[in-house]
Parts: C-alpha cells; structure tokens; sequence
C-alpha cells in the first residue's frame, strides 16, 4: 500500500436511528452546496475541538475513543439538530481513515445511539434540510441520483439493511468491536476513482494483484456496488 499523508485531528459522527413503519430508519442532513462534502447527505457530527479534551484523556487504542470524541459527538449533534444525546447511550461502530490524497485527513470515529426524542431544528449555517429515511430508501435514491452520498456514508447505510428494530441495531454494534477502515482509492486509465479499497482487498497492498479476495466499494458508475469477500 503507497505511504499515506499523516492524520491531523479526530472527528466524530453518530447515526441516529428511530423505528419506522418500514423498519429503522436514520437521520440524514443534507448539506449546503460550499464547503467541505458540499450538496451531501450526512450523519450528524464534526471536528473534535479544544472544549472536548480533558487533561490526561490520550486515547491510546486506534480503536476506542477517547472521551473527548465522544464529547464533541454529543456537542456537534445537539448544535446540528438540537438533539441531546447522552455520552453513555453512544456505541462505537467503526474508524474511518480517509484515502491518501485527501485534502483533510481527519480520523473520524461513527457512533450509533437510538433517538431520544424532540423535534430535528437545523443549524442553517451548515444544512438545508432533514430527512428521516430507511437504509435500503437513503441507497436507492443515491443509485438513481437523486442525493449524494459519500463512501462511508454509503458503507454504514450498506451495513444496516435489513434492520428491523433501533434497539436490536444499537445491541449488535455494541456486541462487536468497531471496525476499521482505512481507505485506500484505485484509480482507472482515465484518472478517475475506480473503487475505494480497505483491508481484506486483493489488491489493497498491491494494485497489481489479482487475487479474488474483495473488501471495497465500486464507485465508477451509479448504483454503486459494495463487495466483500466471507
């Protein structure tokens, strides 16, 4: 695998989920069209800040959080839709490391947490609009390019499918350690993003592989295609 950029900072991102008619559904916010992931839909959350950290929380594990991440997932989804979720009721669900010639390299951590209730009241200054939607819904509308999604936005809808209950959902992440992703893009001839690779890849180390081990996300054509080997 090529050497990648050093990360910079910590995020924080929590998929909020309620039960539905149709099963669980989750809350995306649709983001302004300047910025950072301008026009995506989203999960609520943000970069850890200086108010998160506490003295001597350092966090050593790549995989648990230290609790200034947590923090700053409660803060940014109480500023984003003034919905106040207690630290404790957040489960780890996976760390995702951007690909190697990302601009911002932020380690972001997902969190899941049930609803808590209250109505969803949008900062204007970073979202235009809500939406409380399936999984197998938020993917297909993606696919027929109706709203814009981005890999692990994509990933975490992928892996909640077929949920029926938010708590049973909360309860099988809190079952498994988070999973870790650190991505990697392949590119086409054209210079265009082919697939977006991690661990468990053929050709995650090696571009020139060819063995039939998948673990990535073909993102070269609408609907997009997640494929991983057992």
């Amino acid at each position: 695998m090529p050497e990648t950029p050093p990360v910079h900072g910590d995020a924080a991102t929590v998929v909020i989920l309620r039960d539905g008619p149709d099963g669980v559904e989750v809350l995306l916010l649709e983001r302004h069209g300047r910025g950072s992931f301008a026009g995506a839909w989203a999960f609520p959350g943000g970069t850890v800040d200086p108010e998160d950290g506490i003295v001597g929380d350092v966090g050593d594990s790549p995989h648990e959080p230290p609790l200034a991440v947590r923090r700053a997932a409660v803060r940014e989804t109480l500023e984003e839709t003034r919905i106040a979720l207690d630290v404790d009721a957040l489960v780890g669900l996976s760390v995702w490391v951007p690909p190697q010639r990302a601009e911002k390299r932020l380690r972001t951590w997902f969190f899941v947490a049930a609803y808590p209730g209250g109505d969803v009241v949008l900062n204007d200054g970073e979202h235009v609009a809500f939406a409380w939607v399936t999984p197998a819904a938020a993917l297909e509308r993606h696919g027929a390019g109706e709203l814009v999604l981005f890999p692990p936005t994509w990933v975490t809808l992928h892996g909640l499918l077929g949920a029926e209950k938010a708590a049973l959902a909360v309860a099988d992440a809190a079952s498994r350690a988070p999973e870790f992703y650190a991505s990697l893009q392949l590119f086409a001839a054209d210079g265009k993003i082919e697939a977006v690779l991690w661990a468990g890849d053929a050709q995650y180390e090696n571009e020139a592989a060819i063995g039939p081990a998948r673990h990535r996300l073909q993102v070269n054509g609408l609907p997009w295609v997640f494929e991983r080997s057992e």
